[in-house]
């Protein structure tokens, strides 16, 4: 699968036909560039977690996701790269593995399945505890790598944004690449958040929360776009897609990115920027998820 490479980072121009000659610049920073398995925001929230596991000798990795989690999928690779056990812990039950944890399978992740009523007790710490009496010389990371580690990678993606945007937008599972972004860049820039999940504006307190007190300003979260929820989607997601690459040729991932650019393109189209915004838009990866709408994509 080659190696994890940051120069692969690219900003690509979006077709200004795309942004309708509405605003005076949209591009896109290609982070989905970095890996083609540990893309995007996945390799920053993972790699300084995955450094102080290294350093503190940890031997067991515990993290947890749902059955299309590209967070899991990430921390399967890594762990096997630094030669650490992973184990996740799965929303869920599945009589057939999905393609994603199939692929954790296959990277050496022990799979542990607990129901969703289960699941929403894993921040407790009985929950450690537990871990802990299975699993010598263990770290935990939360699921998204939402922890100081995870934010601190996340803000390393600071470094590819220059000052000439104005705004910049991002997708928001946990929200820890937002937070991590609003904490490194510039405090005027504004920093739009998109959940790709119903009543996902119950993030803002949480995210409110881990912003330095600072740089808590010029932030919005929008959760209009979720297409019936997480990882839902139907035949206008997908062609906005499709119609997406054909125009700027960048292939979008179905559960994070494209609700973003679908949402941002609603945004231009109402005239919610002004004319001389100049837009990033973060790719952040994700196109293994793509698997559950694969023939209906041009790509």
């Amino acid at each position: 699968m080659g190696t994890i490479d940051e120069n692969k980072v690219i900003i690509q121009s979006l077709q200004n036909d795309w942004c309708c000659n509405k605003v005076a610049a949209a591009d896109m920073l290609r982070l989905d560039l970095v890996h083609p398995v540990v893309s995007g925001n996945k390799w920053f929230k993972l790699r300084l977690n995955m450094k102080h596991a290294v350093e503190s000798g940890a031997k067991n990795i515990v993290t947890f996701g749902g059955g299309y989690s590209n967070h899991l999928i990430s921390t399967a690779y890594i762990a096997r790269m630094f030669g650490i056990h992973a184990i996740g812990i799965v929303r869920g039950k599945y009589d057939v593995l999905t393609p994603t944890l199939q692929a954790c399978k296959d990277e050496g992740m022990e799979l542990i399945f607990i129901s969703k009523e289960d699941y929403k007790s894993k921040d407790e710490p009985d929950w450690e505890k537990k871990l802990a009496e299975h699993f010598d010389e263990l770290f935990i990371i939360p699921e998204g790598g939402a922890n100081e580690w995870g934010r601190a990678g996340a803000g390393l993606i600071g470094r590819f944004i220059n000052d000439s945007y104005t705004h910049v937008a991002v997708s928001v599972g946990t929200g820890t690449t937002l937070i991590g972004l609003k904490n490194k860049i510039s405090a005027h820039r504004q920093l739009l958040g998109f959940a790709p999940m119903k009543q996902g504006a119950y993030l803002h307190e949480y995210i409110n929360s881990h912003i330095h007190a600072d740089n808590n300003n010029n932030w919005q979260l929008f959760d209009e776009w979720h297409f019936g929820g997480f990882g839902k989607w139907n035949d206008e997601l997908v062609s906005f897609m499709n119609d997406f690459y054909r125009v700027n040729n960048i292939p979008l991932d179905i559960v994070y990115t494209s609700k973003m650019m679908y949402g941002l393109q609603q945004m231009i189209l109402s005239d919610f920027f002004p004319k001389d915004a100049r837009i990033l838009c973060i790719h952040t990866g994700g196109l293994q998820g793509n698997t559950t709408a694969e023939k209906k994509l041009c790509y």
